[in-house]
C-alpha cells in the first residue's frame, strides 16, 4: 500500500497544480478579457468622436451650402432687378417727347461739335441734328437717340448716343442705385 500513497501523493499533488494553473490561466484570461473591453471602449470612444465631428463637419458643410446658395438666389433676384431697371429706363428714354428730345440734343450738339466735321443720329432724329448742327450729316445709327461726332479722318469719335450715356451713368451709379433698391 506504500505504492497507493505515492500515487495518491503524486495526483493530489498534480490536481493542485492542476486547480493553481486554471486559477492563474482564468485571472489572466480575465485580465485579457478585461483589457479588450478597455480597448473595445476606447476604441469606441475614439470613433464615436469622429462621428460626431464628421457629422458636425457635415453639418457645417451643408450650411454654408445652404447659404452660398441662398446669397447666389438673392445675387441673381438682385441682378435681374437691376437689369429691370435698366430695361425701364431704356424706355423711358426711347420714350422722349419731340420736344425733349430736340432740348437735349442741342445741348450736346452745342458742347461738342467744334472740333468735328460728320455727325450721325437715329433716323428719329434726323431731321432735328440736321437742323441744329453745322456738320455734315453722315447717316444714320441704331441707338436710342443722341449723336455720333467724327472727326474729319475719321479716327476720332465722339460717342454721345443715350445708349452709350445710360450705360455709363448705370455702371458709375451701380453702387447707389443697389443702395436704394437693396438697402
Amino acid at each position: 500500500m506504500g505504492l497507493e500513497i505515492v500515487v495518491k501523493d503524486i495526483i493530489d499533488v498534480a490536481q493542485a497544480e492542476v486547480a493553481r494553473l486554471n486559477r492563474e490561466a482564468d485571472a489572466e484570461a480575465s485580465l485579457i478579457i478585461e483589457d479588450a473591453r478597455q480597448a473595445a471602449k476606447k476604441v469606441m470612444g475614439e470613433r464615436l468622436a469622429m462621428a460626431e465631428d464628421d457629422a458636425r463637419k457635415m453639418r457645417q458643410q451643408e450650411i454654408s451650402s445652404a447659404n452660398l446658395e441662398v446669397k447666389r438666389t438673392l445675387l441673381n433676384a438682385r441682378k435681374e432687378l437691376l437689369e429691370d431697371v435698366y430695361t425701364r429706363a431704356e424706355r423711358s428714354i426711347a420714350a422722349f417727347s419731340p420736344e425733349k428730345n430736340e432740348e437735349l440734343l442741342r445741348v450736346i450738339i452745342m458742347k461738342n461739335e467744334a472740333g468735328g466735321k460728320r455727325i450721325y443720329s437715329n433716323a428719329a432724329s434726323e431731321e432735328i441734328v440736321r437742323k441744329l448742327s453745322s456738320l455734315e450729316y453722315a447717316g444714320n445709327i441704331d441707338c436710342l437717340g443722341g449723336v455720333v461726332i467724327e472727326n474729319e479722318d475719321g479716327t476720332v469719335r465722339l460717342d454721345y448716343t443715350y445708349d452709350v450715356i445710360l450705360k455709363s451713368v448705370s455702371e458709375q451709379l451701380l453702387k447707389q442705385t443697389s443702395d436704394i433698391l437693396f438697402g
